[in-house]
């Protein structure tokens, strides 16, 4: 009975052995794909780090491109306001000039009729840029000025006579 005892012993050893051995199994099994994923998300988490960085890379070649663009801008916005300073100063030299020239041109014009001699013709006649009229009107966006360019008056047709006082804009356009 001993011997029976002790076989059923062993026995009960066997089967705790191979329970044991099972559950240590399942868990070797569970383990090796505890593993596997774990490498699989240090992978993943590598492939997002180096996606991470080159968008970082991306971003800063978009911040600098940014930046560029504003200095570009901030040239521009120098450059416009220069030329309209520039603008302003020649048209006042401008008006200055003709102011200066208009009584000039009386007295000269007033001395020849005393001579009887024609007038001298007007800047107009004479070329089409020296009119001061504002047919071209300029706006400036940046400071909401209003500026007036000089611009080229149309010329009467060759064939319009020329009114008694010199002047064919005047005829055409009582023709008109």
């Amino acid at each position: 009975m001993a011997d029976e005892q002790e076989i059923m012993c062993k026995l009960e050893s066997i089967k705790e052995i191979r329970n044991k051995t099972l559950q240590m199994e399942k868990i070797k099994t569970r383990l090796k794909a505890e593993f596997e994923a774990l490498e699989s998300e240090e992978r993943h988490l590598k492939e997002y780090k180096q996606e991470m960085d080159l968008l970082l890379q991306e971003k800063m070649a978009h911040v600098e491109e940014l930046r560029l663009i504003h200095a570009d801008i901030n040239v521009m916005e120098n450059t416009i306001k220069q030329s309209e300073n520039d603008l302003n100063k020649l048209l006042e030299s401008t008006r200055r000039l003709h102011d200066e020239y208009k009584p000039l041109k009386e007295h000269v014009d007033a001395l020849r009729m005393t001579l009887g001699l024609q007038r001298l013709p007007d800047l107009c006649e004479e070329e089409e840029k020296l009119s001061l009229e504002p047919a071209c009107h300029v706006t400036n966006k940046f400071t909401g000025m209003h500026l007036y360019a000089l611009c080229a008056k149309p010329r009467v047709g060759p064939g319009t006579p020329k009114s008694q006082n010199g002047s064919r804009m005047n005829e055409k356009r009582e023709n008109t």
